[in-house]
């Protein structure tokens, strides 16, 4: 890394990379490089084609206001405060680094941000990587084309445009990252929701194989769908749009975000949606089995011993989604559970050994019950299957639980733990999740065992499958247990 004049006091730093020169700026002793362009902008012919390479520059770019987001507009009321940033040249990256030259070769994190493959935004102050470099890590959070866009799918179009977008990026880091003193034999790839789901799917293709080490997937959500439902989404959302077959072509004169208000959305609809959306899978828009990139859905690939030879964390939330028992009509809290489940998909003998591995959750009353099922139903599940799948042929895999509470909203809920995995409290926004005085202590534990993940490729927990024992992560400290999973495992 170079440094550059920043007016008579502190040296700007600098970077030169294959496009060509960046100046980042300093945040304390992290140099922050932000809006750095991996790929070309994905307009014209390029909207719904594979990404390509960002084109060179002459002189010095500056990099240090953040890029623009495939987000659009206002996305109302959100966990993680994601801010829209307009733009075309919406395929970038962030860099946070401790600022050493070339030849340090400190281990790297990159991070995919999620949204649920339609939102989302590195624009975020959550995703700042300082706490990471005053650990000796340089981190990079990617951009990608979300909604349909990215994970439409298009008859002429090329198939899983955000997956090939996580691709370059990553490509881009093997080529680039020494230049800011990362090494790139030690990236670590890690996300959350849609990110922790991207970081299962890209852990489970052949073509992602060179580009990572490690991975901490955190929250994911499902990590691929069928053919069959991708196509099936596209043909609605082009019906709705009024342009018949789904082409590049006919697609291209509607603008994203249009696209993006037409992808049907089972969390919209109330009740009766929410349970044709858990029948079907949620979300009904991501990385898509195409039989070439993603050749076959991710936990079959894991099972296969995909990725065996990379480490691996996963975990989530003990809440993810049981704030929707807080928004259940009253009279439907009177409803009896085995009703609700039937109502939501969960019948005969399966429905039993839920109830019956639940019964303390149950006599709390069935909207709690039914909130922790949609939790695990939507995303708590995943984590283990994924690494139920991965226990044959992965050794390196552990599996861990977030369950402090949030003192405002009650439960240990989706997205509650990103503050601390970036070690980011005093964050705009992370009071309204996490209470005026956020446990330190906890951050030090979750950010500090990712930290020691990231440089060594492993955690002193219990190695899954022994026990089917996972790392509890809450206020009174951490320890061990093979009971904060036990509630699902009647749905794996």
């Amino acid at each position: 890394m170079e440094r550059a004049a920043e007016g008579q006091g502190r040296r700007a730093p600098e970077a030169r990379i294959d496009a060509g020169r960046l100046r980042g700026a300093w945040r304390g002793d992290c140099a922050a490089f932000l809006g750095v362009p991996y790929a070309q902008a994905p307009v014209g012919p390029l909207r719904f084609a594979a990404p390509q390479p960002a084109d060179p520059w002459d002189g010095v770019r500056e990099a240090t206001t953040p890029g623009a987001t495939s987000q659009r507009g206002a996305t109302g009321v959100t966990l993680i405060p994601e801010p829209s940033v307009p733009g075309d040249d919406i395929l970038n990256l962030n860099v946070f680094t401790p600022s050493p030259g070339p030849d340090a070769r400190l281990p790297v994190l990159v991070y995919i941000h999620g949204g649920g493959y339609v939102s989302g935004s590195i624009a975020s102050p959550w995703y700042d990587g300082s706490a990471f470099a005053r650990d000796g890590i340089v981190t990079v959070t990617i951009a990608y084309r979300v909604g349909f866009d990215g994970f439409g799918w298009v008859a002429d179009g090329a198939s899983n445009r955000g997956v090939r977008d996580w691709l370059l990026a990553l490509d881009w880091v093997q080529r680039n990252i020494a230049a800011f003193g990362g090494d790139p034999d030690r990236v670590t790839l890690a996300g959350q929701s849609a990110g922790g789901g991207a970081v299962l799917t890209l852990l489970g293709m052949p073509a992602a194989r060179p580009l990572f080490r490690r991975a901490w997937s955190m929250s994911p959500t499902a990590m691929t769908i069928s053919e069959a439902a991708a196509r099936a989404v596209s043909d609605v959302v082009a019906t709705r749009a009024g342009v018949g077959a789904p082409t590049a072509a006919a697609l291209s004169a509607v603008p994203s975000e249009r696209l993006h208000d037409l992808i049907p959305n089972p969390l919209r609809g109330g009740l009766r949606a929410l349970a044709r959306g858990l029948d079907g899978g949620i979300p009904n828009i991501g990385p898509a089995v195409d039989g070439d990139l993603i050749p076959r859905p991710t936990i079959e690939a894991l099972a296969a011993g995909e990725g065996g030879d990379r480490a691996l964390v996963v975990g989530g939330m003990e809440d993810e989604f049981s704030m929707i028992a807080d928004e259940l009509p009253g009279v439907l809290r009177l409803v009896p559970a085995p009703l609700v489940l039937r109502f939501l998909g969960l019948r005969g003998e399966r429905q039993r050994a839920y109830l019956a591995a639940n019964a303390e959750l149950r006599s709390r009353g069935a909207a709690r019950l039914i909130g922790r099922f949609v939790s695990d139903i939507t995303m708590r599940r995943d984590v283990i299957r994924a690494a139920r799948a991965r226990a044959a042929a992965a050794p390196d895999t552990w599996v861990y639980a977030f369950t402090w509470p949030s003192p405002t909203r009650r439960w240990a809920l989706h997205c509650l733990d990103v503050p601390f995995f970036f070690d980011v409290l005093g964050a705009p926004g992370v009071e309204a999740i996490a209470g005026a005085h956020p446990p330190a202590a906890l951050a030090r534990a979750y950010h500090g065992a990712a930290a020691d993940f990231m440089r060594t490729g492993a955690v002193d927990w219990i190695r899954w499958p022994a026990g089917e024992t996972a790392r509890v992560f809450d206020g009174a400290g951490t320890h061990d247990s093979r009971r904060v999973y036990a509630g699902l495992m009647p749905l794996v």
